[in-house]
């Protein structure tokens, strides 16, 4: 038998005691565990144990004993352990000095271990002293308010079956309330606008340098849904990247000439570049989409008293110069207006970054900046219909109080608690109203003939055609008797006795009984809960989670069996048949564990017995 790397295969007897003669068989070894299988297949001494469970060893030595014997000790059990009888003192020594490393190893990840868990354990020591008030407040209130909860978690958490944060893990949205929302915050745009650079001139020839910077770009795409929308088309299919800057920093240096006409003349010349020249449309479509919005009740129409540009000596100077407002028309569409830009610029600024993507490839910006203004403008029109939002805002605006019509009392929302409590209260008036009315005290014929049911659609169906739906086709009080016996129904659901007696099986329960059977319930779905969500097993803690959950679910049978001995028997057929769904929960659960730890057996190479 050899041996290599992480594996050590010998020839060994597996002893009991020092002075049996031992069992002949193959003594396997890796830094994980040891195993024996003997020569006889037919033999039953098979075993594969954990170094983890061995706390040391000790060895005959070869000047004083005849024996070449290796003892593996048990951790916790005095001196017994696993006694091996090689044939030579070289294969034993071999297993020695393997055994000590890896026993040394453990050693040293075992206190890794145990460090990290105390360091841990520290932690949610310290977290859970760190809890705050508001949290605690909130915690408290919802075992106020359901007193079911509160039960659970002394049945679980108290009894260690669950930790308190696993416990309210699965309940975050109660702690939350909704208002836990973590706000990220994004870097905005500088306030500089993208007119203030200023290209840099060679002052021995006319060279102009324009610097665009990943950042500068950006805003331009934010700024210019033409620019962008350009970009998009042109790069790379007509141009390249470097062309089209090109091209849009001549256009910049047109427009800082203040030359309408030099800028019209070369965009005649070249489609590309008027791109750049021309207004922007997509800002003016955007403009006008916004106007509608405005309420149509305000007047934005400034006085012609305010106005002052017609006035000589009056404007706002741009790159040191008076914008000229004396031009022909034809020219208007190549000149820049520096309030619309202002304007731009400002509200760009206080929109802020609207992607998440980093800055660098100018492509990847531009379409996700795309991408993020198609999902702005498909809210924006499937939100509301303008015209119908428009005039409702004048209706609103316009309606005098005196002449509308009493507003109807405001509805309180329905909030249930606990579902028994409101089917218990229902369950009352359905029968105190079924017993009050000629409903309740007759058999009532709940099934027509297909003919009845179709004259009946028919008549309802004429009467819609010439009447048309200004009443409810049915009556409010038959709706009403409708609910009442649809809500007894839900309520009897616990298996009412007998046709005549309104009386339910958890009715004829002692209350200690009746409460101890839907306690179980409640628990029941709770460990199944927990349960479930620990599928599939990929670490530690879910496996030693999953055990523990299987514990308590398997202590959950034997109570229920008290239950149905306990009460009398005239009602044992029907506890079971309510026990029978929990049980049946039950056995799903322990039949997918029993399963899931068949296949990891057999994935990591052993028997369920635990043979080799």
């Amino acid at each position: 038998m050899g041996s290599g790397g992480d594996v050590i295969v010998k020839r060994a007897k597996y002893k009991k005691t020092a002075k049996t003669p031992g069992i002949p068989g193959v003594f396997k070894l890796t830094v994980e565990e040891f195993a024996f299988a003997p020569n006889d297949p037919t033999s039953g001494t098979r075993f594969r144990v954990s170094l983890n469970s061995i706390k040391g060893h000790r060895f005959t030595k070869e000047e004083t004993s005849k024996q070449v014997l290796l003892n593996l000790l048990k951790k916790g059990e005095g001196s017994e352990g696993y006694i091996f009888e090689f044939e030579n003192f070289r294969d034993r020594d071999i297993c020695r000095d393997f055994v000590g490393k890896a026993l040394e190893k453990h050693t040293d990840e075992n206190q890794a271990d145990q460090k990290h868990a105390d360091e841990k354990q520290a932690d949610q020591k310290h977290a859970d002293a760190q809890i705050s008030a508001k949290e605690m407040e909130r915690r408290i209130k919802l075992f106020q308010d359901d007193s079911e909860l509160g039960k659970l978690h002394k049945q679980l958490v108290i009894g260690r079956i669950l930790t308190e944060d696993e416990f309210w893990a699965t309940r975050k949205k109660l702690l939350d309330g909704g208002n836990n929302r973590s706000s990220t915050q994004r870097v905005g745009f500088k306030s500089a606008m993208i007119s203030d650079i200023k290209p840099l001139t060679d002052g021995r020839t006319n060279k102009v340098t324009f610097s665009l910077t990943p950042e500068i770009i950006h805003q331009i795409f934010a700024e210019k849904p033409a620019v962008h929308q350009a970009f998009l088309n042109y790069v790379p299919k007509k141009m390249s990247e470097k062309d089209f800057w090109t091209k849009y920093c001549r256009a910049e240096y047109l427009h800082s000439t203040k030359n309408a006409v030099a800028a019209a003349a070369e965009a005649a010349e070249d489609e590309e570049l008027a791109v750049f020249l021309k207004q922007d449309e997509i800002l003016a479509s955007q403009a006008r989409r916004k106007i509608r919005k405005v309420d149509p009740t305000l007047d934005m129409e400034a006085d012609q008293g305010d106005d002052y540009t017609h006035l000589p000596d009056h404007g706002i100077p741009r790159d040191g110069n008076k914008e000229i407002t004396e031009s022909l028309s034809h020219y208007d569409q190549f000149k820049r207006n520096l309030s619309q830009d202002l304007n731009r610029h400002a509200a760009v600024v206080l929109e802020g970054r609207a992607l998440d993507v980093e800055i660098g490839d100018t492509r990847t910006v531009a379409e996700a900046l795309a991408r993020s203004k198609k999902v702005e403008l498909v809210n924006d029109t499937s939100e509301t219909n303008n015209n119908q939002e428009r005039f409702n805002r004048v209706c609103r605006m316009t309606e005098i109080e005196d002449l509308q019509a009493p507003h109807e009392p405001l509805l309180a929302p329905l909030c249930i608690k606990d579902p028994r409590d409101y089917f218990y209260s229902q369950q009352a008036n359905a029968l105190k109203t079924l017993g009050d009315s000629a409903i309740g005290g007759r058999s009532v014929n709940r099934h027509v003939s297909t003919g009845d049911a179709y004259c009946s659609m028919r008549e309802s169906i004429s009467d819609i055609k010439s009447v048309g739906l200004q009443t409810s086709i049915i009556k409010a009080e038959v709706a009403f008797k409708v609910l009442n016996s649809l809500t007894h129904n839900i309520s009897s659901t616990k298996y009412t006795l007998g046709s005549n007696n309104r009386e339910t099986v958890l009715d004829r329960l002692p209350s200690r009984t009746k409460e101890e059977l839907l306690n179980h319930w409640a628990s029941i779905q709770e460990l199944l809960k927990h349960f479930w969500s620990s599928y599939p097993i990929t670490t530690q803690h879910l496996s030693v989670k999953v055990n523990r959950l299987k514990d308590a679910m398997a202590q959950i049978y034997p109570k229920l069996q008290e239950i149905k001995e306990s009460v009398q028997s005239d009602l044992r057929h029907q506890i079971s048949l309510l026990v029978q769904p929990m049980v049946q929960a039950l056995d799903a659960a322990f039949a997918h564990y029993d399963a899931d730890w068949q296949k990891r057996m057999a994935k990591s190479g052993l028997k369920p017995n635990g043979s080799i």
